[in-house]
């Protein structure tokens, strides 16, 4: 059994040498990001809405690119990554840019003691809430620094989809991994990283956790933040073995596939005003 510190330990790792190796991949394409452009989805900016002016906290921002786009669109950010490395390139890229920035290395339970501030949008997205092994105190987390009437935005996989066989041989929907939380994370054997899957990693394990949707939807609502709303959507941002391309830039399940089921979700919460 893998202890929730050997886990976290493992995967501080992983990132770590992850991010040298996305500095440099096709799949982020920093040369063409530093030219100029936002790397935000087209829903995000519609559920999010106008950020100008706004002060953003960013949790789990690896090296910033996410968040730096925020900051093109007139945010006033800070990016939060519990690797060094990370926070390293995110820094010196903001830098480059001549953007105004700050970025913090923290473990996301232990952030309010390394950032004191408070913000009109958390925001959160595509493949973070896996890293983490409890959600109660991410949820106390957010609304620590969220000011009153400040908005929490997360876009992720949908935790039914988690479920499903992902291995490159399996094509049908076999039930395999565990949808509700526990303790003990999954390990996966680490294959290179999903911007680079030919690249040589040294990190032998991830770990994740999974979570179920009532324990997302119930540790920000347990931790005083209104559900305004949860959206769940036919399609996922990245490929599955049983999945087929839209065409998009999105994956789905096969047109002959009978019956449906949700593959990624939005929710955004809101901290009341008193």
């Amino acid at each position: 059994m893998t202890s929730r510190d050997e886990g976290l330990s493992s995967n501080r790792a992983l990132w770590d040498e992850w991010t040298g190796i996305h500095e440099t991949s096709e799949f982020y394409d920093l040369e063409s990001f530093k030219q100029g452009g936002i790397r935000l989805r087209e829903y995000e900016l519609e559920e999010i809405g106008v950020v100008t002016g706004k002060k953003l906290l960013h949790l789990q921002c690896h090296f910033g690119m996410d968040t730096l786009s925020w900051a093109r669109l007139g945010a006033r950010v800070t990016g939060a990554d519990f690797s060094q490395r990370a926070v390293d390139l995110a820094r010196s890229l903001a830098a480059v840019l001549d953007i105004d920035a700050r970025f913090v290395c923290s473990d996301i339970y232990e952030l309010p003691g390394a950032l004191d501030d408070t913000f009109d949008l958390v925001y959160t997205s595509r493949g973070v809430l896996g890293w983490l092994p409890k959600l109660e105190p991410w949820g106390r987390v957010i609304a620590h620094f969220l000011r009153p009437g400040g908005v929490f935005y997360v876009s992720d996989i949908h935790p039914v989809t988690w479920v499903f066989d992902d291995t490159e041989e399996t094509t049908d929907l076999k039930v395999r991994f565990p949808y509700f939380p526990r303790l003990e994370p999954v390990a996966f054997p680490v294959k290179g990283s999903y911007a680079d899957p030919s690249a040589d990693v040294k990190t032998k394990f991830e770990y994740a956790w999974p979570h179920s949707m009532a324990e997302i939807v119930t540790s920000l609502s347990s931790a005083g933040l209104r559900i305004d709303w949860l959206h769940e959507w036919p399609w996922l941002e990245w490929q599955l073995p049983f999945l087929v391309p839209r065409g998009d830039g999105t994956w789905a399940l096969p047109p002959d596939q009978e019956g449906e089921i949700p593959l990624y979700f939005s929710l955004r919460a809101t901290k009341p005003s008193a």
